[in-house]
């Protein structure tokens, strides 16, 4: 198609956005991926976060290919940690294992060394006045709240244990190893390395805001 229309350039891929929840293949994703990687080679799935790019101030990005239909990996999925909404985890979880990810390199032509330097000439002001604690606001807010939802499925899920533990050993019969406590720490786990992201997001916010402070507004002795 893209020789009848006189171009020159193959299409390689395929690109989208996942804004505020990470850089990863949906159901949908994957379908299409693999639908893609049938009829044509090479071909790759970006996935980009913006929302997660502006928080942590560096870009979010993810490249993907699926493995071959009826293939079953021997890893357990992908290897890097990242926040996953507790809305989209199982879709997350269902099909981890059907891609897998590749690494990610940029490259600056002598072009776009031009282009960001007009663009930071004209939006210098508003990049060093700008707080990121406040554009980031909702998503901050929106991590903070889909946190206290996974700490109190694990709160839930632990009283559960506690009381089916206490129940066994007043009748004295065994829980065997269904317990599910190591399922629960294994999310407490994730909550906690969930609250850690956030909380360091938030203090590069505030060091550099004190950071312009001392810079613009301080007084020479």
């Amino acid at each position: 198609m893209v020789f009848q229309v006189g171009r020159l350039e193959n299409a390689i891929g395929w690109y989208h956005s996942h804004p505020g929840y990470g850089c990863w293949l949906s159901g949908i994703d994957v379908s299409t991926q693999m639908m893609n990687q049938t009829y044509q080679e090479p071909w790759v799935a970006i996935v980009v976060d913006p929302i997660r790019t502006m928080s942590s101030g560096k870009v979010n990005l993810g490249a993907f290919r699926t493995y071959p239909k009826g293939y079953t990996p021997t890893s357990d999925g992908p290897s890097e940690y990242q926040t996953i909404p507790l809305e989209k985890i199982e879709d997350f979880g269902v099909h981890c294992k059907r891609y897998y990810s590749l690494e990610v390199s940029y490259f600056k032509s002598s072009l776009d060394s031009h282009l960001l330097d007009l663009l930071w000439n004209k939006y210098w002001v508003s990049t060093l006045s700008t707080c990121s604690i406040l554009t980031n606001a909702d998503y901050t807010t929106q991590q903070m709240a889909d946190l206290t939802q996974k700490l109190e499925r694990v709160d839930s899920q632990s009283s559960s244990s506690m009381y089916r533990f206490s129940k066994a050993s007043e009748t004295g019969v065994g829980l065997g190893g269904g317990g599910g406590g190591g399922k629960g720490e294994g999310r407490l786990t994730k909550a906690v390395q969930d609250c850690s992201k956030t909380t360091i997001e938030v203090l590069h916010g505030l060091m550099g805001q004190v950071l312009k402070d001392r810079l613009f507004n301080s007084q020479a002795p």
